[in-house]
């Protein structure tokens, strides 16, 4: 079983994390979870520290950037994230899912991923989880998770 990090954190977020029923499961019941549920440590603990660097990178500290200011990406940043991605996130701000400060934890996160190629549908996931961990974001979360889960017409031939 080769599961990436985005794998577990995509499980541990519909199964655990994004229930209003229950309080949040401590770190080591949630690795004891993942385990049970066979992924591997090394990749479970990997999974964990990006969860805890989510909750360290609160938008808060972040300093808000001016309206129709732009982005300037560097090199690293270039290299991991095409040019459909910077687009996707240019989109999300421009339509009022994403701020500024937000656009930059959700950089920092997919880059964090670690991962040779990030898509589109993998970077919505992240947005997801970055509105999920940000208090007052519920309308923005909303949206976003109107287009992760939105139907896609199949291609006609």
């Amino acid at each position: 079983m080769k599961e990436s990090v985005l794998d577990i954190l995509i499980h541990l977020f519909e199964n655990f994390l994004d229930t209003d029923d229950e309080p949040e499961p401590s770190r080591d019941a949630l690795k004891l979870e993942l385990e049970r549920a066979g992924y591997p440590e090394p990749e479970v603990e990997r999974a964990l520290c990006w969860l805890d660097g989510l909750a360290e990178d609160r938008v808060d500290g972040l300093a808000e950037a001016a309206p129709r200011s732009m982005r300037v990406y560097n090199a690293h940043e270039l290299s991991r994230l095409d040019t459909a991605l910077r687009g996707y996130l240019l989109h999300l701000e421009q339509i009022g899912i994403l701020s500024a400060a937000q656009r930059e934890l959700v950089i920092d996160r997919l880059l964090a991923l670690d991962t040779d190629d990030i898509d589109t549908e993998q970077m919505k996931w992240v947005v997801l989880m970055v509105l999920f961990s940000q208090p007052g974001q519920e309308q923005a979360y909303e949206r976003m998770e109107d287009l992760v889960f939105e139907e896609r017409p199949e291609a006609v031939h």
